[in-house]
């Protein structure tokens, strides 16, 4: 069985790509490390005007009335592109919470409840009661811990990224829908896909000894291995797009999470020293690679839930 994209889906695929290159390229992604907590609203908004958000809402609401394949794809070139900010759950929340669809409400959520979402440095004012900021791995993820219970999006409070916990971001610590999972595991192929393109490319024009150091065996070893990992996750992600089976949701998250993750860092260990340096956006795929692993349950979750599958 061959398994290809319809021209509509490779269409959406390259207008995504086209708008988070013109709307958040590597100068807007560098502009974002160093002011971390801050939301690109006017970015946002550019999102849910070209239906990002409202992908998977009906038309008859204002939607586009796609399905999740298409969501898929789009949330893979978020991944891509380090595009920061809690999409998966503004996603969920399109038609449900108002102005989400739309991008005027960024929506987080937090132990599987919607909430408002607030920037880091109205948290650390102390206009969200009880959240502590928290020092994050990746600078794109702002973190705080909240103290108090949230009340539901439109009230005005949440934490800085909507996760009250510090080992998640803006999809939530013990979010477990399957959507969420997948889209999730999305955002991972896109940043697998997207460091197996930077090794390729640094393999091809650093030189050591006179000749491009993608000539040397180990490397091509490394950059195989990237492709492999890549493509594995790729085909289950899509293919759970497809079924929309726990299962298949599941199996697709832990590859995507492995393609993300080691791909990242292979990736780094084709950059050599360079990739260590903060110059490097290497090291911000890994930070997020990272995060993202630990939303909605992480591995375990659905390691333990495709145990039970195979068991029964």
């Amino acid at each position: 069985m061959r398994f290809q994209l319809t021209d509509d889906q490779r269409a959406l695929k390259a207008g995504v790509r086209q708008l988070l290159g013109r709307r958040f390229g590597r100068e807007a992604l560098r502009a974002a490390v160093d002011a971390p907590g801050r939301l690109d609203r006017e970015l946002w908004r550019a999102l849910g005007d070209a239906g990002f958000f409202a992908l998977r809402l009906p038309e008859a609401d204002g939607g586009v009335g796609l399905g999740l394949p298409e969501a898929v794809l789009a949330f893979e070139e978020a991944g891509r592109a380090l595009l920061p900010g809690p999409l998966v759950a503004t996603h969920l929340a399109a038609g449900r919470v108002p102005g989400a669809a739309t991008g005027e409400t960024v929506v987080a959520a937090l132990d599987g409840e919607l909430v408002e979402w607030l920037e880091a440095a109205d948290a650390v004012r102390g206009e969200v009661a009880g959240a502590v900021p928290l020092r994050s791995v990746d600078p794109l993820t702002p973190l705080h811990r909240t103290r108090t219970p949230r009340p539901p999006a439109g009230t005005g409070a949440a934490d800085a990224d909507g996760t009250g916990t510090p080992d998640a971001d803006g999809t939530g610590a013990r979010t477990s829908d399957p959507v969420s999972t997948l889209l999730t595991a999305a955002e991972q192929l896109g940043t697998a896909v997207r460091v197996q393109e930077l090794a390729v490319q640094h393999a091809r024009a650093r030189e050591q000894f006179g000749r491009p150091i993608g000539a040397f065996q180990a490397v091509q070893h490394l950059c195989a291995d990237l492709l492999v990992r890549a493509e594995t996750a790729r085909a289950a992600v899509y293919a759970a797009a497809v079924t929309g089976d726990p299962a298949d949701i599941a199996a697709a998250r832990l590859l995507a999470d492995e393609a993300a993750v080691r791909g990242a860092r292979d990736c780094l260990q084709v950059h050599g020293g360079m990739g260590f340096t903060w110059e490097a956006d290497v090291h911000l795929h890994l930070k997020r690679a990272w995060v993202r692993s630990w939303r909605g349950g992480g591995s375990t979750e659905s390691e333990e839930l495709l145990a039970a599958w195979l068991v029964a």
